[in-house]
């Protein structure tokens, strides 16, 4: 069948093996490290998992430079550990998740404070604030068959050099396992689906020039440069 104007490309992010990885969909866990959760004014204590989701377009890889988005003058990272999904499957159990994870990464969600905040208040969906253009940088992917099955160890991030995140991942609310299970009670996880497990406390502003460094230990790092805002 023809159509009526070229498809996209595939999303297609990089791995330490070599052959890439098609990006399907992106779900964002909210509120994983206590102390994050206390920062933006909640009790992690009260709350179940939550999740969010942002369009496979959004991944850029590491060593971009992305474009400051628009409406916004309050744009915040946010250091994640990324979990790659490799193999399928619905009503995962918990004691069987990992099995369907293909690797890790370092990643960012970036995300629109302001409008974020203003969706709070109204009661309204945090489309606009998470899912902007280029939101999600990725580093590359590390199989799990390669790196084990990552639960702990040091994840920071450093704007311009100056480190504002500094925790460890032992430190999440739910475990890599629990997300998985968590997510495929509403959606069937596919291969190619990226899971964001929240980032630790110390998130903030940058502005245009601004270099983000994102390291996970035991995997390679995610950085990118904040450019200025898109024309076209």
């Amino acid at each position: 069948m023809t159509t009526l104007f070229e498809p996209p490309a595939a999303i297609i992010a990089a791995t330490s093996e070599g052959p890439g990885f098609p990006v399907r969909r992106l779900f964002c866990i909210g509120r994983n490290y206590a102390a994050h959760a206390r920062e933006m004014g909640k009790d992690p204590d009260r709350e179940a998992p939550f999740f969010f989701t942002k369009w496979a377009e959004a991944v850029v890889p590491s060593g971009s430079t992305i474009a400051y988005p628009p409406e916004t003058a309050n744009y915040h990272y946010e250091g994640e550990l990324v979990v790659a999904i490799g193999k399928g499957g619905r009503a995962i159990d918990a004691a069987e998740a990992l099995d369907h994870v293909y690797g890790y990464a370092a990643g960012l969600d970036m995300t629109r404070r302001d409008l974020q905040s203003e969706a709070k208040e109204m009661g309204r969906p945090w489309d606009t604030a998470k899912n902007a253009e280029e939101s999600a940088p990725l580093g590359v992917i590390h199989p799990a068959s390669a790196v084990g099955h990552v639960a702990a160890g040091r994840i920071a991030l450093t704007v311009n050099e100056a480190v504002k995140q500094d925790a460890d991942l032992s430190d999440m609310i739910w475990s890599v396992a629990d997300v998985i299970a968590y997510i495929s009670r509403f959606y069937r996880l596919e291969p190619g689906d990226l899971i964001f497990t929240g980032t630790p406390a110390g998130v903030g502003a940058v502005v245009e020039g601004d270099v983000i460094s994102l390291s996970i230990e035991g995997l390679s790092d995610c950085v990118v440069r904040i450019g200025p805002p898109a024309r076209n």
